[in-house]
C-alpha cells in the first residue's frame, strides 16, 4: 500500500518531466499506419462529441471509460504515451481533469490542445460560489450550452483538418439538429413535474447547469468536486431540507460511490421521512459503449427519464 502511495506521489512530476522532453508531434500529419489522425480525449462525453463531427475520419480515443470520475482520475504511463502520440487532445477544462490540466498545459506548447469550455462566455458559465473566477465545469447537463460548446469545436476542427472541413461542418448541422431537439424534449419532460416536487438531490453538485436550464431545484451533497468532504453537518443540513420540502426521492450517480447517498438515506429514515432511493444517473461520465446511455443523447435522456419518474 505504501508503494503504491509512493508512485502515485511520484507520477505526476514524472508525467510533466516526460512531456517537457518528448519529441512530439504537431504537424498535422495522418498516422502512416491507419491514414487518419488521431485525437485523444480525456471523457467519454467529449469523445462522443468528436465522433458526431468527425464520423470515421479520424482515430478517437478516450482516457476515461464508463463510470470514471474524472476529478479524481490520475493519469497512467499509458495515458501519457496516447497523449504523446495524438495529433490533437480535446478535454473539458473548467479543472474538470484536476491534476491533469498542468500536463495538457505543457502540451499545448507543442501540439494542438483544445478544450471544450474556453470559447464560452463567462456570463453562461455558473460561477462557484466561495471561489473567485472559478466555474462549475460540469457543462454538459444544459444541452443548449454543451450544444455551443460543440459548435465551437466542429469550427476549430475544420481549421485544424481542413482536408475533412466540409464533412465536418455537414455533421456539426446534423448534430446540432439532434441536440436542438433534445434540449426541447428535457424542457418538455420536466414541466411534467409540478413545481414544489421538481427538487434534484444528488451526491455531488454536479446538476446545477441542468437546473438553472430547466427550471429544477439542486442540491448536491458534496461541492463541485468530488475532491470535496463531506461530514455529518453536510448530511444533518441536507436531511433537514428534504424533510421540511417533504422530498420523494434522491439520487447516486454512476461515477460516485454510494455511500455519501446512503448516508443521507439513512439519516432522513432516523427522523421518520422514508425519502427512496431514485435510481443511479450518469454526472461525469457516460454509459458503456454500445449501449443507448453510451451516447450523449442517450445519457441526457435516460437521466431525464428517472428524473422525472422518481419526482412525478
Amino acid at each position: 500500500m505504501i508503494q503504491v502511495k509512493v508512485f502515485r506521489y511520484l507520477m505526476w512530476p514524472f508525467l510533466l518531466v516526460a512531456v517537457a522532453l518528448s519529441s512530439c508531434r504537431h504537424n498535422n500529419a495522418a498516422d502512416p499506419a491507419t491514414g487518419r489522425k488521431k485525437i485523444v480525449t480525456t471523457t467519454s462525453l467529449i469523445k462522443d462529441a468528436v465522433l458526431n463531427i468527425t464520423g470515421n475520419r479520424v482515430e478517437v480515443i478516450s482516457l476515461m471509460g464508463p463510470g470514471v470520475d474524472p476529478h479524481l482520475y490520475k493519469a497512467t504511463q499509458g495515458d501519457l504515451d496516447k497523449l504523446l502520440h495524438a495529433d490533437l487532445i480535446v478535454y473539458n477544462g473548467l479543472h474538470l481533469e484536476g491534476k491533469m490540466s498542468e500536463v495538457l498545459e505543457k502540451l499545448s506548447h507543442r501540439k494542438p490542445v483544445y478544450a471544450m469550455a474556453s470559447n464560452l462566455p463567462d456570463s453562461l458559465l455558473r460561477r462557484v460560489p466561495g471561489f473567485e473566477n472559478t466555474f462549475d465545469p460540469h457543462i454538459w447537463f444544459d444541452v443548449k450550452l454543451w450544444s455551443m460548446a460543440v459548435s465551437n469545436l466542429a469550427e476549430y476542427l475544420q481549421e485544424w483538418d481542413e482536408q475533412n472541413a466540409q464533412h465536418y461542418k455537414s455533421n456539426a448541422a446534423a448534430y446540432a439538429a439532434q441536440l436542438d431537439s433534445l434540449h426541447h424534449w428535457v424542457i418538455r419532460s420536466v414541466d411534467s413535474i409540478p413545481p414544489a416536487q421538481r427538487v434534484l438531490i444528488t451526491a455531488h453538485d454536479a446538476f446545477g447547469y441542468f437546473g438553472r436550464a430547466y427550471q429544477a431545484e439542486v442540491r448536491g451533497l458534496q461541492g463541485i468536486s468530488t475532491l470535496s468532504e463531506f461530514g455529518l453537518r453536510d448530511i444533518t443540513g441536507l436531511a433537514d431540507f428534504i424533510l421540511s420540502r417533504k422530498i420523494k426521492a434522491v439520487f447516486v450517480e454512476t461515477s460516485v460511490p454510494e455511500k455519501s447517498i446512503r448516508a443521507l438515506l439513512d439519516g432522513c429514515r432516523q427522523r421518520g421521512w422514508n425519502v427512496q432511493l431514485g435510481g443511479s444517473l450518469y454526472s461525469d461520465a457516460l454509459g458503456a459503449e454500445g449501449t443507448p446511455e453510451g451516447t450523449y443523447i442517450g445519457m441526457v435522456k435516460a437521466n431525464v427519464r428517472t428524473i422525472v419518474r422518481a419526482l412525478k
